[in-house]
C-alpha cells in the first residue's frame, strides 16, 4: 500500500532531511586522503545524527551493523564501515538515513577522494545527473516507469550501466514503503504518482556491467566485473507544484 503523507508529517520528514544533508556535508569535509577511514565516518555520523535527537535508520535493520553504508571504488552499495584509509583517487558513497519523530529520510551522494582520473569523474558526473533526471520526472500525473527509463536512458548514452538488482523505493513511517522506484523500465508504466508520496529515487551507476554480487558479509554488493559503481540519491516529495527534495540543506522547500 502506497502511503500518502499529511503536511505535518512532510514537515518532520524535511527536518530529518536536513539533518541527512548535513551527516553528507560533514563527512564529505572529513575526509583526507590516507587519513580518513569509513569508520571515523560512520562514528561522526552518528554523533550528528544523536546531536538532533535521532537514530541512525540503518543501524541494526535486518542486523545492518553501522549507522552509515560507505561503500567504495566497486561497492556498489551497503558497504559496512571498515578501518582501511581512504586514498587519494578512491569513489566513496556515503548512504544515510535519519529517524526522527516517527519518520525517515534518507540520501546518498558519491564524493572523489582528492584528485581523481577522468573516467570517474565523467562516471560521478552522470550518475549526479541521472539523478536530476529521474527527480525531473517525478511530478503529479507520471508514473514510477517515467522516472526509471529517464535514469536509464541518460545513463546508457552515456556509455554506463544501471544495477537491476537494487532499486528506490517509498519511505516515510518504514524506511521501505511502497512503491519500489526501478532506475529502469518503460515510460509510462507503474504506480501512478500522487501528492503526498514520498520516494527515494537513487540511480546506482555502473562502469561496466550491470550485474552485481553480494560478498560473504551478506551485505557488501560489489559489481561483477570489479569496475567502479557511483550511487545518488534524494528523498523526494510529490506535489503539484513539481518535485520537492527533502535532503538538503536547509529547511527550506526545494523543487525541480
Amino acid at each position: 500500500m502506497i502511503r500518502i503523507k499529511k503536511p505535518e508529517e512532510i514537515a518532520v520528514m524535511r527536518a530529518n532531511g536536513a539533518i541527512v544533508a548535513q551527516v553528507l556535508r560533514e563527512c564529505a569535509a572529513a575526509i583526507v586522503p590516507g587519513k580518513t577511514t569509513a569508520r571515523h565516518l560512520d562514528d561522526l555520523g552518528e554523533k550528528i545524527i544523536a546531536s538532533h535527537g535521532g537514530t541512525p535508520s540503518f543501524k541494526n535493520y535486518r542486523g545492518y551493523p553501522a549507522a552509515m553504508c560507505i561503500s567504495k571504488n566497486n561497492v556498489v552499495i551497503h558497504g559496512i564501515p571498515d578501518d582501511v584509509p581512504f586514498e587519494e583517487g578512491d569513489i566513496v558513497d556515503l548512504d544515510v538515513g535519519v529517524f526522527r519523530n516517527g519518520f525517515h529520510a534518507d540520501a546518498a551522494w558519491t564524493y572523489p577522494v582528492g584528485e581523481v582520473d577522468r573516467d570517474a569523474q565523467k562516471l560521478l558526473r552522470v550518475s549526479e545527473e541521472a539523478l536530476k533526471q529521474g527527480i525531473a520526472k517525478a511530478r503529479v500525473g507520471n508514473r514510477v516507469g517515467d522516472i526509471g527509463a529517464a535514469v536509464q536512458r541518460y545513463v546508457e548514452s552515456n556509455g554506463f550501466s544501471v544495477v537491476r538488482d537494487l532499486v528506490g523505493h517509498g519511505i516515510g513511517r518504514e524506511l521501505h514503503e511502497e512503491p519500489s522506484v526501478p532506475n529502469f523500465g518503460k515510460a509510462g508504466k507503474g504506480d501512478l504518482l500522487r501528492p503526498g508520496m514520498t520516494i527515494c529515487i537513487e540511480p546506482m551507476v555502473n562502469e561496466g556491467t550491470y550485474k552485481v554480487v553480494t560478498l560473504a558479509d551478506k551485505w557488501t554488493m560489489v559489481t561483477a566485473d570489479g569496475k567502479r559503481s557511483a550511487h545518488f540519491e534524494h528523498t523526494v516529495h510529490i506535489t503539484r507544484e513539481g518535485p520537492e527534495l527533502l535532503t538538503l540543506d536547509t529547511l527550506a522547500s526545494a523543487r525541480y
